[in-house]
């Protein structure tokens, strides 16, 4: 840093106009690629054209790089890497200031580390989507989402800024669709976790890597997930949303997130955010620090992250009562005080304002039919309180040989209040307080709401997670090669509290002494409390995940081309993953019986090889007329599943520039995903049957009773996919600054694992579409199995007489589907007088997402339908500094959609909010302030509500969509950030 005596020369220095502060905002980010070409040049003007060029902050004094000359360069690079590349040979370093560089003589008394000569950093790079070191992926476009990106974003939680990609689909599992929905393994996420779901793909078709390396995949061991790894600790976050498989192997069918780490953080930085929303707070803390001696340097980071509940009671909208927004009334017959159901079947309200001790039949009230609001007192957003670390070190053994050792660690609490799962209840005249309301004294059914007698359904998770990898590096000459291995662990408990014990319930409702018995006839809770008591009932479910890693690969040039070296990387990679599941269910039996391990654990091994080929056929300095430079890549891979067989893929790509400032690309690939455990599993909490009405234009009352089976099929296949981009980068040189980038993609899916669950309630309406998951007539011993599984629900009170279908809405191996659309993103930056502004806008244009559930069956369009990607989603920037002041605008829109989960067909407006950030970063000349910045950001400023949408689910309804939508409104938060 400089020192205060030097600080009149920078001034001047920088007044001059020597040094060109262009401080680096949401878009033109410190590790965003570019083509960059300098001269050979004194030193000063080569920092000074490369700020201008790239839009990133570098601060030198005149001191410094006086007498000193920078090399030519020219390449796809970072700004970071081009500054390193300058400063090759002048015993200056750079390190990071704020959101750009500072140059400064090296800590090393001026020497340069010999190695950082003969093989400069460029050559250190690993690109997402290669496995060649120095160079990005020929064809492919890496969407990048650096530090200044994520600090600008004003999002606290690593989930919350891979939501805000556009590219990014909200359905499947995370913590605010837990309990809204039966799609995309939303059920299955006992640990209420965060994942990453490319193109609407699924959570389990996205590979999500930290550094590279695989993690313990969490929530079934379906995915990664993303709310335990701290924001903190990342210094960038890439995607490549496109088909990878022979990059990476199986669960890269949509693409891959890398997870990079701030590894050339020094120092140390502490951070304080506090938030507020209507209806919770949130508050964050995290320390991150680093050193680095002559031959090493390590990272140590951590995060504390806690926030409270989100009630229903805070939104309008969370409520099965949809007709304040012209909906219908979604509202069941369990309430307090309850309703009772007549042996012949005639209804009877119980009147308010009594005990249920001196009920009497003159007092019942015939033909009222009591509801009750499900979603009252329970959560849309759980409470939740985490723990996470990350520790990073590197060492040079030799010359050539560096050890590699990365570490994680989290633990994350959370708490919702449930709704809770109902059925009506059998009471004979054995009760004490049992009334018949037509004098039989036959048994009579009592729907009832308990939350009163046991207090709101409580599911409390608890996650750990832990993870280690290590590698041994070694470099000859051009060469380098790499051992590693990882092992990560995850253990996931939920436990289900304040439930209805059924068998005990019994019991308790036979027991002819009014101080044993159960009382369900009054208004409140007029049972004795040793009686509650006795039918609290629970349950516990607990998975654990395990994955071991090992592999060898190298990278290197083989022999020279015309355009440059022909690159090759290969390896060899072997993986052994486990999971086992058990469960302890207190709610249907008079004792608590134990699942063991449900048949688990589960288990697989997978070995593989690679290759991949880079050839730079025309570069540059060639001279030949249009083609500046052409790039061609070549990779294929070979698994071999023990459980699943073998699977080749390939994947080719191209990068053809013309001429300077515009570039084509395009790749063609296959893809193969193995069904992850999640897909596979069954049993108990995991599937459901439930006895549903479905409207049925072919029945005389316009409905008709089904059985419905939610789940998982156990005949699982894999998956198997064909993917195609095409697309171009533009950076007009005549307008510094521009940049355009377009990508077109299709997808083509075989054996695609799709979730029919979504057009559930539309079954019978859909009749063509979903003729061979309907089954007609079901026999007496098919509905006595059914009716008779642990796994039964019957919220609606249906006898199994008056069934008419089966449907199967289980995950299966559908038939195919296609996808196609396009990525861009347009942006321009300019420096001003002491400060910048940038402007951009991205997206995603989807064209078609066509479903055929079975060969015969039609095709059917699903874009812009509920449980699917809405046709675009854009996402607008500005940003602007002047001085230390900053202010960052970000417009989030996505497209209205259809409602084809009830009938008739819905429509569903977009939603656009507009998050805010105004930020003041304190510099050099402000003594104990320097390093400090101060924040204050606003998320959904204008607090738009999510629009309206008749969600109905299998046991409840709520007014919005989770899966496109967020329940938090605007959210206020301060934060300090203090550099050491």
């Amino acid at each position: 840093m400089l020192s205060r005596s030097r600080l009149p020369s920078f001034v001047a220095v920088l007044l001059a106009g020597v040094i060109i502060p262009c401080a680096a905002n949401a878009q033109a980010a410190t590790e965003h690629r570019m083509a960059i070409a300098l001269p050979e040049q004194p030193l000063a003007a080569a920092l000074a054209q490369l700020s201008l060029r790239t839009g990133v902050t570098v601060l030198a004094s005149a001191d410094v790089t006086a007498g000193k000359t920078a090399p030519a360069i020219a390449g796809t690079l970072t700004p970071e890497q081009a500054i390193r590349l300058l400063l090759v040979g002048t015993g200056l370093e750079a390190i990071r200031s704020g959101a750009g560089f500072a140059v400064r003589n090296s800590q090393y008394g001026g020497q340069v580390d010999e190695r950082a000569q003969a093989a400069p950093v460029l050559d250190e790079i690993l690109v997402t989507g290669t496995r060649i070191r120095g160079a990005a992926p020929a064809g492919a476009n890496v969407i990048a989402i650096t530090r200044t990106d994520i600090v600008h974003s004003g999002l606290a939680t690593t989930q919350d800024v891979v939501a805000a990609i556009p590219q990014n689909f909200g359905g499947g599992a995370n913590e605010g669709t837990l309990g809204f929905t039966q799609r995309n393994g939303a059920t299955a996420n006992i640990g209420v976790g965060a994942s990453v779901n490319l193109r609407g793909l699924g959570a389990s078709s996205t590979l999500t890597l930290v550094e590279g390396n695989r993690l313990a995949l969490g929530a079934g061991a379906s995915f990664v997930d993303l709310s335990l790894i701290p924001a903190s600790a990342i210094e960038q976050i890439e995607v490549l949303a496109d088909g990878t498989s022979a990059i990476y192997g199986s669960d890269a069918v949509a693409g891959v997130v890398n997870l990079r780490l701030r590894r050339s953080f020094e120092g140390a930085e502490t951070s304080v955010r506090s938030g507020l929303a209507n209806g919770f707070t949130e508050f964050q803390a995290s320390q991150i620090a680093a050193a680095k001696w002559s031959r090493g340097r390590i990272m140590v980071a951590y995060e504390y992250y806690t926030r409270g509940r989100l009630g229903s009671e805070d939104r309008t909208y969370a409520s099965e009562d949809l007709r304040p927004f012209g909906g219908p009334d979604y509202r069941q017959p369990y309430a307090n005080p309850g309703t009772i159901i007549a042996a012949d079947g005639s209804v009877w309200g119980i009147p308010q304002g009594q005990d249920g001790k001196a009920l009497t039949p003159e007092k019942l009230l015939p033909g009222e039919r009591r509801l009750g609001d499900g979603r009252i007192g329970t959560d849309l957003l759980p409470r939740t309180r985490r723990h996470a670390g990350v520790i990073a070190l590197a060492q040079d053994l030799s010359h050539d040989v560096t050890l590699r050792l990365d570490g994680f660690a989290a633990d994350r609490r959370s708490e919702q209040r449930y709704f809770a799962l109902n059925a009506p209840v059998t009471v004979t005249s054995a009760n004490p307080y049992y009334v018949d309301p037509i004098g039989t004294g036959e048994p009579v059914s009592v729907f009832y709401d308990f939350r009163k007698d046991l207090g709101a359904p409580l599911n409390k998770a608890h996650v750990k997670n832990w993870a280690v990898s290590g590698a041994i590096q070694a470099r000859s000459g051009s060469w380098r090669g790499e051992l590693w291995a990882n092992l990560g662990i995850q253990h996931e408990e939920l436990r289900a509290l304040n439930v209805v014990n059924s068998a005990r319930l019994a019991v308790a409702l036979a027991q002819g002494d009014a101080g044993r018995a159960f009382n369900m006839f009054g208004d409140g809770s007029h049972s004795p409390a040793a009686v509650i008591d006795a039918v609290r009932g629970s349950a516990i479910s607990r998975d654990r995940s395990r994955q071991i890693g090992t592999g060898f690969k190298v990278d290197g040039p083989l022999w020279s081309l015309p355009g440059g070296p022909l690159a090759l990387a290969a390896g060899v990679e072997f993986r052994s993953e486990a999971f086992g599941a058990s469960s302890i269910y207190d709610d249907y039996a008079l004792e608590p019986v134990s699942s063991g391990d449900r048949g688990y654990p589960l288990g697989r091994r997978v070995v593989a090889g690679y290759a991949e080929l880079r050839a730079p056929l025309v570069a540059p300095e060639q001279g030949i007329g249009g083609i500046r430079r052409l790039d061609v890549s070549i990779a294929g891979r070979i698994e071999h599943y023990s459980d699943f067989g073998t699977t080749a893929n390939p994947k080719v790509g191209l990068t053809y520039e013309p001429f300077w400032g515009i570039a084509l690309r395009g790749s063609w690939g296959t893809s193969f995903r193995a069904p992850g455990f999640y897909d596979t599993r069954q049993g108990p909490g995991l599937s459901q049957i439930v006895p549903l009405p479905l409207a049925d234009p072919s029945a005389s009352g316009g409905s008709s009773n089904v059985v419905a089976l939610f789940g998982n099929n156990p005949a699982m296949g894999p998956e198997r996919a064909r993917t195609f981009t095409a697309g171009v980068d533009v950076r007009p040189p005549a307008l510094p600054g521009l940049s355009l980038s377009m990508t077109w993609f299709d997808i083509g899916y075989r054996d695609r694992i799709a979730n029919p669950a979504a057009d559930a309630f539309t079954f019978l309406v859909q009749r063509q579409r979903y003729a061979s998951l309907i089954a007609a007539a079901p026999s007496p011993a098919t509905l006595e199995a059914l009716y008779t599984a642990p796994d039964f629900f019957n919220p609606f009170g249906i006898p199994a007489s008056a069934i008419s279908y089966v449907i199967d809405a289980r995950n299966a191996n559908l038939a195919r589907q296609h996808l196609d659309g396009m990525d861009f993103d347009l942006g321009y930056r300019t420096a001003l007088p002491r400060g910048s502004i940038s402007l951009g806008l991205s997206g995603t244009w989807l064209f078609h997402i066509t479903q055929q559930l079975t060969r015969s069956a039609p095709a059917v369009e699903a874009l812009g339908t509920i449980g699917n990607p809405v046709r675009y989603r854009l996402r607008g920037r500005l940003a602007a500094d002047r001085d230390g002041f900053g202010l960052a605008v970000f417009l989030n829109h996505g497209a209205g959609y259809r409602n084809t989960a009830v009938d008739p067909v819905e429509r569903v407006a977009g939603w656009t909010t507009l998050d805010l950030q105004a930020s003041k970063a304190f510099g050099l000349e402000t003594g104990g302030l320097s390093g400090t910045r101060l924040s204050l950001s606003v998320t959904n400023l204008f607090d738009q509500d999510p629009p309206y949408v008749n969600n109905r689910t299998p046991y409840s309804a709520v007014g919005f969509d989770p899966e496109q939508a967020s329940a938090a409104g605007r959210v206020i938060a301060v934060q300090l950030v203090k550099s050491w």
